[in-house]
């Protein structure tokens, strides 16, 4: 039995699982590993080496070229792809939308899949995606559904683009991420469902710190039961 508990925090786009996972692990001491900014490392090193997303075998083959790992940077966690903060670069609309296509090759999955588990085998860590619960952890300790409406996940993708000096426009932001919806849940490999044993957390209506308290709560539940154990 592991020491602490693995926890898996699935979604959608926009749900808020970002900010989330990072404030949930700064509470509990966990590592933190943002699965999305993976496959999304992979959608820009397409994009930057013209590789066709139609081409499964040359998406297969780069994502086992690719060194993706996640560093502290004075105080805050980044992500880096062959050396390289990209941690802006994987946040844009063009990356966004490559990556529901990325992410749903065989090869890609697999590939990323078993770095994610060695990542997270020994717990004390959370992770963020949209099959974690389902395929990555199904056995974690802590499973979470983060879900918000289509149109306020698009609100809160629009005025993050924004805020970074983007020319974004909100109907069109809000029609991208449910074109991400689609994409994400009906993909053949791993779509994005909820685990049956997962917490549904609806955000919709909820601050970011009543969100983090519900999670809190539930992982120190199931901490509680493994020392009871």
């Amino acid at each position: 039995m592991r020491k602490r508990p693995i926890v898996a925090i699935d979604g959608p786009s926009g749900a808020g699982k970002s900010t989330i996972s990072k404030l949930l692990a700064q509470r509990l001491g966990f590592a933190h590993i943002d699965t999305g900014a993976m496959y999304r490392c992979v959608a820009l090193a397409a994009l930057r080496r013209g590789i066709d997303p139609g081409d499964e075998g040359a998406l297969g083959a780069l994502g086992l070229a690719l060194h993706i790992d996640f560093r502290r940077v004075d105080g805050e966690q980044r992500v880096f792809l062959d050396g390289e903060d990209v941690s802006a670069a994987i946040r844009t609309p063009e990356v966004s939308l490559l990556t529901s296509k990325v992410s749903s090759v065989a090869r890609v999955r697999e590939n990323l899949v078993e770095l994610q588990r060695r990542m997270g085998e020994r717990g004390g860590v959370v992770l963020e995606g949209r099959d974690i619960g389902t395929v990555v952890f199904p056995g974690a300790e802590a499973k979470f559904f983060l879900t918000a409406s289509a149109r306020e996940r698009g609100r809160r993708r629009y005025l993050e683009l924004r805020d970074k000096g983007l020319e974004v426009d909100l109907e069109t932001t809000i029609a991208e991420v449910e074109e991400r919806d689609a994409a994400d849940s009906s993909r053949r490999h791993s779509p994005l469902i909820q685990a049956a044993d997962a917490v549904l957390i609806d955000s919709t209506g909820l601050s970011i710190e009543q969100v983090v308290d519900r999670m809190e709560a539930v992982v120190a539940s199931c901490d509680k039961g493994q020392e009871a154990g």
